[in-house]
């Protein structure tokens, strides 16, 4: 055996031992530190598997209204309805299962997995996405609670503000709808004035999660009850591949969160894997995928956690002074992690 052969055996070792210290795995978007002790516990249940720990670990956000941002009783549209959007990623094979306004139905990320196990599909939509996980089991119910319609019914007191029309009459910005669209010659640009939301640890969209197992296994996963007071029919990111979650096992995955209208224009999840594929760190990759869309939406607000196939990661955002994401690695329990953001 020759000297460089022999290098290489021993670096590729060491690459070795050093990725087995950082995996398994589990992410997730903000301080949902429960949802990432039950897919850490989940992961390690004998006979789980890697997509079982990140569904109990999604649905537990959904179940217990993580901020009010991700399942039942939270962010009401114009009718004051909530609906769910939500998706999951399989590394291994690119499939995708996800749902977009869902109605009726609380399990959002249960209801994805259907889609991914029992269908040739990858996105299901409105009330037949509904109908749909009725025929998987699951249980029609309303997802609006007290708390979600007093908050309906104080935004209609204050004239419906705010609210995401422009360009239409009567004036947006001082009366409630119905709406009609105003003069072409009375329009303006639509991108003004748009971040009125400002998106925090408060007031966001999305928990997003990654799951590696030993093996380099990588599932990723989104659930969001979306933009309170949205126009009904509205959808993000969050079950859009490649903006609200991306994932390949040859090199990594990555979530976002943050206003979805703008970061579906951009893929930034998928941004960030690509970035990763180009030989960029963590760290390096969720830069390059926020600064991209800072880069044309200067007020722009959110964030987007990025982890390579070993176990490395790292986040980035803007729009806010700090990020937290919650973390369990290797032998570790789970921590939050917090980012310091971009400033532009």
């Amino acid at each position: 055996m020759n000297k460089v052969m022999f290098i290489s055996i021993v670096c590729c070792l060491l690459s070795l031992t050093y990725a087995e210290q950082k995996l398994p795995v589990a992410l997730n978007t903000w301080a949902f530190l429960e949802a990432n002790q039950v897919a850490w516990a989940v992961l390690h249940e004998p006979g789980s598997s890697t997509l079982d720990a990140l569904v109990d670990g999604v649905a537990t956000c959904e179940d217990q209204q993580c901020d009010g941002s991700v399942g039942y009783g939270g962010s009401p549209d114009e009718y004051g309805e909530t609906t769910l959007d939500s998706m999951i990623m399989d590394g291994s094979n690119m499939n995708i299962g996800a749902v977009a306004g869902l109605r009726h139905i609380k399990q959002a990320i249960r209801t994805a997995r259907f889609v991914l196990e029992h269908t040739d599909h990858s996105l299901l939509v409105g009330d037949a996405a509904s109908n749909f996980a009725e025929m998987m089991g699951l249980r029609r119910e309303s997802l609006t609670t007290p708390a979600s319609k007093a908050m309906w019914l104080e935004w209609r007191h204050y004239n419906c503000q705010p609210n995401f029309w422009v360009n239409v009459v009567p004036d947006p910005k001082k009366r409630c709808g119905p709406y009609h669209p105003q003069s072409k010659r009375l329009t303006t640009n639509s991108n003004i004035k748009r971040m009125e939301y400002e998106i925090n640890e408060r007031n966001h969209d999305t928990i997003g999660m990654i799951v590696i197992n030993q093996r380099g296994q990588i599932y990723a996963g989104t659930s969001t009850n979306g933009a309170t007071h949205k126009i009904p029919g509205r959808v993000g990111d969050s079950p859009i591949p490649g903006a609200g979650a991306y994932a390949d096992n040859e090199v990594g995955a990555a979530v976002a969160t943050g206003d979805g209208d703008i970061m579906m224009r951009f893929l930034p999840s998928l941004l960030a894997v690509e970035a990763l594929r180009s030989g960029k760190t963590p760290e390096d990759a969720a830069t390059y995928s926020i600064k991209r869309i800072a880069q044309y939406y200067a007020d722009f607000s959110g964030a987007i956690v990025v982890v390579d196939r070993w176990g490395n990661h790292s986040a980035a955002c803007i729009g806010m002074k700090k990020f937290p994401y919650s973390v369990a690695q290797g032998k570790d329990k789970s921590v939050i992690k917090f980012r310091d953001c971009i400033v532009t």
